[in-house]
């Protein structure tokens, strides 16, 4: 995910389409919410492993634009890991990320995806590299 410096903090088209909705977005922490629908889920009706992996890119690399895009930078999703510890198969998917590292050329993130009862369910850690426009 690249995210345009003159964009706003709304999620773009592709966020949109797997519904993710952005409830808080700064240089230290980011966090949304995704609510679970049929299409979301792979054929054992559990949530499909790429949209935990979408949810973690969106919210690093909004969190990493939100401090280097007023400077001209760009901030581009460079690594992705994600652990299912308990799939998901309903409800809400509750997403934050937190910055751990924030380098010139790269920032570092946790985020973990919790069910509405707040058990964590997914762990991951992804690494946006930082660009100039």
């Amino acid at each position: 995910m690249v995210v345009d410096p003159t964009s706003d903090s709304e999620p773009s088209d592709f966020d949109e389409l797997y519904g993710l909705e952005l409830t808080d977005c700064s240089e230290d922490m980011a966090r949304g919410t995704v609510e679970v629908r049929d299409e979301l889920r792979q054929a054992g009706g559990l949530v499909h492993g790429g949209v935990y992996g979408a949810i973690a890119d969106a919210l690093a690399v909004r969190g990493t634009a939100a401090s280097v895009a007023p400077q001209g930078k760009i901030a581009v999703g460079l690594a992705n890991q994600t652990t299912v510890l308990h799939p998901i198969g309903h409800g809400t998917i509750h997403a934050t990320a937190t910055r751990r590292h924030r380098g010139r050329t790269t920032w570092v993130w946790e985020v973990e995806m919790a069910e509405g009862d707040g058990r964590v369910c997914v762990a991951g850690r992804v690494t946006v590299a930082v660009r100039d426009r």
